[in-house]
């Protein structure tokens, strides 16, 4: 008797969880339908929205993410008081990917796309492991940059203490990401624990206010769906970093980065402020990975003044 109200009680419980499941990532395919546009280069379709008006910002997603996490950034740091670009990377959504490739073609993927749009300068900002590629375009490209904004990014390789763990937690997503009902269940059931994967800690994550949890389960949820990137984050996941050759960046940069980061660790903050002449530093004791939530006022009143002061 007892077994067979557990067993249907679990049954009802997974049409239900079927049913939200199928709900949400219907919702998801149906918001990134559409909405982008595309342009062809020799490196393959390159996606990406733009909007706003006044200084020309390119804006390079994380891991994960896509133009619409582009999006997102630009709405927690920008505004439209920008004319933003949000391409997403290669792998992503509607973005090529093709074996091979480096963060170097990514760079002359961004090039390619400025051209195409007929914009000679931007400023960069970017998040995460958007850090690579725009790093590489900064370096590239000195002509086209006015100024580098790296928020939480990406760097180099490391061989510090906790760089082990840091690996792991990336190995982990790149599985998590490779299907869609796999994200959503990791992300719906066990919320908390995907947001330690995310480089947040205990404290970093009770201490959010609940404005500031709703800005982070928005970057959560707009990572469905989840399989239409998953080649965009294996790709991210073991491509070389730039490491010593971002000394060859000129443009102003500003680096911004939580201490307790536990995905990507504040060597590389530390890196680039070593090997970019002239970085600036806006560091944060706590924040981890969410530090772009958790401090955003502070972040962007830096970031914008960062920007308008350079973009002459």
């Amino acid at each position: 008797m007892i077994l067979g109200l557990a067993g249907a009680g679990l049954l009802v419980l997974g049409v239900v969880l079927t049913g939200a499941y199928l709900r949400d990532i219907g919702r998801s395919y149906e918001r990134i339908r559409g909405r982008s546009t595309l342009v062809q280069s020799p490196l393959g379709d390159i996606e990406f929205t733009q909007g706003g008006s006044g200084p020309p910002i390119l804006v390079i997603h994380g891991s994960g993410g896509g133009y619409d996490q582009g999006e997102l950034l630009v709405e927690s740091l920008l505004g439209d008081e920008f004319h933003w670009i949000a391409p997403s990377r290669f792998g992503y959504l509607r973005s090529t990917f093709h074996e091979g490739a480096t963060f170097d073609d990514q760079a002359h993927a961004y090039r390619h796309l400025l051209d195409t749009l007929g914009i000679e300068r931007v400023a960069l900002v970017t998040m995460s492991h958007g850090g690579p590629s725009a790093l590489l375009f900064a370096a590239l490209y000195p002509e086209r940059v006015s100024s580098l904004t790296l928020v939480s990014a990406g760097v180099a390789a490391s061989q510090a203490a906790h760089q082990g763990d840091a690996n792991r937690k990336g190995d982990m997503l790149v599985k998590i990401y490779e299907y869609d009902a796999l994200y959503w269940t990791a992300t719906t059931l066990f919320r908390g624990q995907f947001m330690k994967l995310m480089g947040a800690n205990d404290a970093v994550i009770a201490g959010l206010t609940p404005q500031q949890r709703d800005v982070a389960t928005r970057i959560i949820e707009y990572m469905n769906p989840a399989s239409p990137r998953s080649a965009g984050a294996a790709f991210d996941n073991k491509a070389a970093m730039p490491n010593e050759r971002i000394a060859a960046i000129r443009a102003p940069t500003l680096v911004v980065h939580a201490r307790d980061d536990a995905l990507q660790l504040f060597h590389n903050a530390e890196f680039a402020m070593a090997t970019i002449t002239g970085a600036r530093l806006l560091d944060f004791e706590t924040g981890g990975h969410l530090v772009v939530v958790v401090q955003q006022a502070a972040i962007r009143e830096a970031v914008q003044r960062h920007i308008l002061q350079h973009s002459h």
